[in-house]
């Protein structure tokens, strides 16, 4: 058998499921999705969100890309945030990290990588901003996976300082904003840092909006 049908073989196995359990459990789903978080993760294919979440189909919009970076000039995460807060309402952004994560370890080396160089380039960034602290630990194991946190914390101020979260603080005070982790070798989430809405950290990335707008 060719290795990719037993993921075609393992679908019908896991519709089938569903259906016994419940018999509408897809058509109820078919023409709309109220999903009450937004999860932005990394690619990495040993965190699925869905399952360390416990979470069903229609309760989680995922965004995932290497290293669970927010980059304001990324437009497909930026369109992901803007559908998910405007259009289906999300009440919590939760940005997670895992520790032993490739992004993070090869932005800590000097290696040139190519193109995903200017990706990895924003967690060098990180470094820079707390190599103080990070340069602290002898351990290197130690310092990896104390980046891989202030990673994750650093993108929940970048998603915080975007007007598209500022203006839905203003209109509906959500969503709040959540780090997490993820330890790969336990399956445990761990809680990095919180924002509630309009606990903007910088004052100087704060936006006001035209009251028409709101």
């Amino acid at each position: 058998m060719n290795e990719y049908r037993k993921l075609l073989l393992a679908n019908k196995a896991w519709a089938q499921e569903k259906l016994d359990l419940r018999p509408d459990y897809f058509i109820r789903m078919k023409d709309v999705q109220s999903p009450a978080y937004l999860w932005i993760g990394c690619s990495d294919s040993r965190v699925p969100a869905e399952d360390i979440t416990g979470t069903e189909p229609g309760e989680l919009f995922v965004h995932r890309n290497v290293a669970n970076l927010v980059i304001h000039t990324d437009i497909n995460l930026m369109s992901v945030v803007e559908y998910a807060i405007d259009a289906l309402g999300v009440r919590h952004v939760i940005i997670c990290g895992h520790y032993n994560c490739g992004g993070v370890k090869a932005a800590m080396s000097r290696q040139s990588f190519g193109l995903i160089n200017k990706w990895l380039r924003h967690i060098k960034d990180v470094y820079r901003n707390y190599a103080r602290e990070l340069e602290s630990f002898t351990d290197p194991e130690a310092r990896f996976r104390r980046l891989v946190e202030l990673n994750t914390i650093e993108q929940v101020r970048n998603l915080a300082e975007t007007s598209i979260v500022q203006k839905s603080w203003l209109k509906r005070r959500s969503p709040w904003l959540h780090g997490w982790v993820y330890d790969i070798r336990t399956g445990l989430l761990q809680e990095l840092t919180l924002i509630r809405p309009g606990d903007l950290p910088d004052d100087i990335y704060r936006y006001e909006f035209p009251p028409e707008s709101l």
